[in-house]
């Protein structure tokens, strides 16, 4: 157990421009110290997965206007519940056993801190969701 939890903290990136103080509440502090980190880390993972996402619904995405292709991320992330645990999972499972009984204490409202992080990532990184043109 003790390797597989310094496995997972040495394999994080650090985040030099995310801060953790001690006047900031309990869920900031560990959607800052444990969530950023691991959304980082699974970022390639997280758009290679929402690619899958759209092809399963026939490319329509790329069809969309860019106003609605953000708000297809949005009710994709928030309102699909089958792909919203899969997000979950693929973080949750990154989560030393500490971080996970920390994680069940307030899960609802880490959730939510969780998926909205999920979501920036995959709008900002829009332009990774282009269709693939051949070559």
């Amino acid at each position: 157990m003790e390797n597989r939890e310094l496995n997972l903290l040495a394999m994080r990136p650090k985040l030099l421009n995310v801060r953790v103080s001690d006047n900031m509440s309990s869920d900031e502090q560990f959607q800052n110290k444990t969530i950023r980190p691991i959304v980082k880390l699974q970022a390639d993972l997280l758009i290679d997965v929402f690619k899958n996402y759209i092809k399963k619904r026939k490319n329509t995405f790329y069809e969309l206007s860019i106003e609605k292709r953000l708000k297809f991320i949005e009710n994709a992330v928030q309102k699909d519940m089958k792909f919203r645990n899969s997000l979950k999972g693929m973080i949750i499972g990154h989560f030393t056993v500490e971080e996970y009984r920390t994680y069940t204490k307030n899960s609802s409202a880490l959730n939510k801190r969780m998926m909205n992080i999920v979501k920036e990532r995959l709008q900002d990184n829009i332009q990774m969701l282009d269709f693939p043109l051949a070559i």
